[in-house]
C-alpha cells in the first residue's frame, strides 16, 4: 500500500500513523470527520415520530408474477455464468498482479489507452453491485451454489486489496461504495463470516484515497489528476456507510457517513428551495437516500425535510411513466426542458440506475411517513420503465435509457457493462422488499402482484396470498392462512387515481374508509380461509406533460401508461383517447380520423416505434 493509512477512532483519540507519513490533506480531512462527528447528536429517529414501517426479509415474500420472476431468473443466470478470473482481472491489473482470464470488455475493463464513456470507463465498478445482487438473490432462492459464488468472489477479491487500486481509479468513492454495499450484503444476506474482515481491509485501503467529504460532481479534489477524475460520486456514500454501521461493521462507518453527507445540497432542500438545476440526475436522487439514513440513524429532521422536498421537486419534473432526468440531468422548477426532450433527446430516463434510486427513496419515505403516494409513485415507475426493460446480455449489452421521445424505440446501449448493469440485478431482487411492510399492529400491502408474504403476529403464523391479473384487471383477491386466530390490521394502498375503489371481506362490503390516496385499513380477528376482495376501477385518464402544454398528453389506465404505436403524430382528440378500449390481452385501440391507433403498455412493446405523449385537442 502506498501513502498514509489513517485509523479513525472515537472523537478525541489520537491519529495513528500506520505506514508512511500523514499528509497535510489527510490530516485536514480527518479533522473534518472529527468535527462533523462531534457536531451531531447520537440518537435514533426522533422520539415524537412513530417508528418507521419495517421491511420484510427477502425470503419472507414469494412472487408468482411471470414478468417479475423472469427478470430475476435471467439476471441470476447471467451473474452465475460470469467468469471469476474475468471479474477479478481489472483489480489484479491495477495493482500490478498477474491477471489471467478474458476481458469482460466495455466499462469493466482496465485499459489506459481506451478510456472513455464508450471504452474502459469504470474498471471493475460493478463488481460490488453484482456481489450485492447475488447475496440478495441467495436470500430469495436459498440455493447453495449462489452463496458459494459470493464467498469465492469475496475471497478472490480480498487477495487484490491495495491502495494502488484507488490511486489509479477515476472513481475511488464510487467504487468503494459499491464494494461496501456488496460486502455488507454478503454479511447480511449470504452470511459470509469473513465479509466484515474483508470490508475493514477494503476501508483501510480506500479511505486515504477518497476526499473525506462530499464533493460535487465535476469538482476537482485531486490536484495531481486531470479533469477526467472529477466525476466521482462521494456525495452518495453516506447511505451505505450508515447501513454498514447499523449491521455491525463498526462505529467508524457512522462517523464517516456524517462527514460525507452532501450538506451543500441538503441545506437548500431542507428549507424548501430547489437545488436541482444541472445536477446529474441518478446520483443526486440516489443521494436523497443518504439524507433518509441521516434521519433514521441520527434523528435529523433537517435531512428528512431535504429528502421530502427533493422528491416533491422530482415528481414535478417527471414523465407520466414516473421516469425523470432526460440526458441524465435534473432541471429547474417550471422548466420546459421535459417537454422539449420529447423531440430533442432519446435518452429520456436512465432506467436501471434511476429506478433503483427511485425505489429506495420511495421505500424510505413510505416507511417513515406512511404516505401511500410514495407507493403510487413506485408502482408507476415499476410498470412503465424497469419491468419493460430489455434483459442484460452475456456480452455486456444493457438497457440503459428508456426512450419517451415522440419517435421512440427500445434499444440496447452501445456502452457495454455500464453502471446500469450493476443496478439492474439489484432492482430485480428488490421487488420483494418493496411489496409489503409491517408494524406492530399489522401489515401494509404496497404493490399489487401475485405473491405470498409470511410473518408472525402475536404467536400466530400468518400467510397472506395475493391473486390477480392487475394492472390489466381491476379485481385483486387476498386469502389468509393463520395457525390460530389473530387480530391485526390489513392496510391496502388505494391509489390516488382509483375513484370508486371498494373492499369486501368474505363477500361482504367492509365498513372501512376507502379513499383514493390513502391506505384502507381493515382491523379484525382473522382466521384461516378469510378472503378480502379489492376492486380498483381501471378508468382511462389523460395527463399533460405540464400546465403550459395541456394538449400534449399521455393516456393511462390505472398505473399503466398506454404508449401509442406510431412513428408520427396521429390526428386524435382527447375524447377519442379516453374512449380507447381493450381489444385483446394487453392491447388497446383508439379510433382516430386516420383509423385505429394501437396502444400498448411498456411491458408489451418489442421492436415497435412508439410515442409516450400525443398532441390531442
Amino acid at each position: 500500500m502506498v501513502g498514509c493509512h489513517l485509523v479513525f477512532g472515537h472523537p478525541g483519540e489520537s491519529v495513528k500513523r500506520v505506514s508512511g507519513k500523514t499528509s497535510r490533506r489527510s490530516f485536514i480531512e480527518l479533522a473534518g470527520v472529527a468535527a462533523a462527528w462531534a457536531a451531531w447528536p447520537v440518537r435514533g429517529v426522533a422520539q415524537s415520530a412513530p417508528p418507521p414501517l419495517r421491511q420484510f426479509a427477502y425470503g419472507d415474500v414469494d412472487l408468482h408474477s411471470p414478468l417479475h420472476e423472469k427478470q430475476l431468473d435471467e439476471h441470476l443466470s447471467l451473474l452465475m455464468s460470469l467468469n471469476e478470473d474475468s471479474l477479478l482481472k481489472p483489480f489484479r491489473q491495477m495493482i500490478g498482479k498477474p491477471a489471467p482470464g478474458a476481458e469482460l470488455g466495455g466499462w469493466y475493463s482496465y485499459d489506459t489507452k481506451n478510456y472513455g464513456i464508450d471504452g474502459a470507463y469504470a474498471p471493475s465498478a460493478t463488481f460490488g453491485q453484482w456481489v450485492s445482487a447475488l447475496s440478495r438473490m441467495y436470500a430469495i432462492k436459498r440455493t447453495p451454489e449462489i452463496r458459494e459464488k459470493v464467498l469465492r468472489l469475496n475471497r478472490l477479491y480480498a487477495q487484490t486489496i491495495d491502495g494502488q487500486y484507488y490511486d489509479k481509479n477515476r472513481f475511488p468513492a464510487y467504487c468503494y461504495d459499491k464494494l461496501l454495499c456488496g460486502l455488507m450484503d454478503a454479511h447480511e444476506f449470504a452470511h459470509d463470516p469473513d465479509a466484515f474482515k474483508i470490508l475493514e481491509r477494503t476501508t483501510d485501503a480506500a479511505w486515504p484515497h477518497m476526499p473525506g467529504r462530499a464533493v460535487d460532481n465535476g469538482k476537482s479534489w485531486r490536484p495531481d489528476k486531470d479533469d477526467s477524475y472529477n466525476s466521482d460520486e462521494s456525495y452518495t456514500n453516506s447511505e451505505n456507510m450508515f447501513l454498514a454501521y447499523q449491521r455491525g461493521a463498526g462505529e467508524r462507518y457512522k462517523k464517516t457517513a456524517i462527514a460525507y453527507l452532501a450538506e451543500s445540497y441538503y441545506g437548500p432542500l431542507s428549507e424548501g428551495r430547489s437545488d436541482f438545476a444541472g445536477r446529474h440526475a441518478y446520483s443526486y436522487i440516489n443521494s436523497l437516500s443518504s439524507a433518509m439514513q441521516a434521519y433514521l440513524t441520527l434523528g435529523s429532521d433537517k435531512h428528512l425535510r431535504a429528502a421530502k422536498t427533493g422528491f416533491a421537486l422530482l415528481r414535478d419534473q417527471s414523465f407520466a411513466t414516473g421516469g425523470w432526468g432526460p440526458d441524465e440531468t435534473l432541471r429547474a422548477p417550471d422548466s420546459d426542458d421535459i417537454y422539449a426532450s420529447l423531440t430533442n433527446s432519446h435518452s429520456s430516463f436512465e432506467t436501471p440506475c434511476g429506478s433503483y434510486a427511485h425505489f429506495k427513496i420511495t421505500r424510505y419515505l413510505l416507511r417513515v411517513t406512511g404516505d401511500s403516494s410514495y407507493g403510487d409513485s413506485m408502482e408507476r415507475m415499476m410498470y412503465n420503465t424497469i419491468l419493460g426493460a430489455k434483459p442484460m446480455r452475456a456480452d455486456g449489452s444493457t438497457f440503459y435509457y428508456a426512450d419517451f421521445n415522440n419517435k421512440a424505440r427500445k434499444v440496447y446501449s452501445d456502452r457495454r457493462w455500464p453502471c446500469c448493469s450493476g443496478t439492474m440485478p439489484q432492482v430485480v431482487a428488490d421487488y420483494r422488499i418493496n411489496s409489503y411492510f409491517q408494524d406492530a399492529r399489522g401489515v401494509y400491502v404496497n404493490l399489487y402482484m401475485p405473491s405470498t408474504v409470511r410473518w408472525m403476529h402475536a404467536g400466530a403464523h400468518v400467510t397472506l396470498t395475493q391473486k390477480s391479473a392487475y394492472p390489466f384487471n381491476s379485481a385483486i383477491e387476498f386469502e389468509l392462512q393463520t395457525s390460530k386466530a389473530a387480530e391485526f390490521a390489513l392496510h391496502l394502498r388505494i391509489p390516488a387515481w382509483a375513484e370508486g375503489a371498494s373492499v369486501k371481506v368474505n363477500g361482504r362490503h367492509a365498513e372501512v374508509a376507502v379513499n383514493p390516496g390513502h391506505f384502507a385499513s381493515i382491523r379484525r380477528t382473522w382466521k384461516s380461509g378469510d378472503r378480502v376482495q379489492l376492486e380498483l376501477p381501471l378508468k382511462t385518464r389523460l395527463e399533460a406533460i405540464n400546465a403550459r402544454h395541456p394538449e400534449t398528453v399521455a393516456l393511462l389506465s390505472g398505473p399503466l401508461v398506454l404508449f401509442a404505436i406510431t412513428d408520427g403524430q396521429p390526428d386524435v382528440t382527447k375524447a377519442q383517447l379516453l374512449a380507447a378500449r381493450e381489444t385483446a390481452s394487453q392491447k388497446w385501440e383508439a379510433e382516430t380520423a386516420g383509423g385505429p391507433l394501437t396502444l400498448l403498455p411498456f411491458t408489451s412493446i418489442g421492436e415497435e416505434t412508439y410515442s409516450t405523449y400525443l398532441k390531442a385537442l
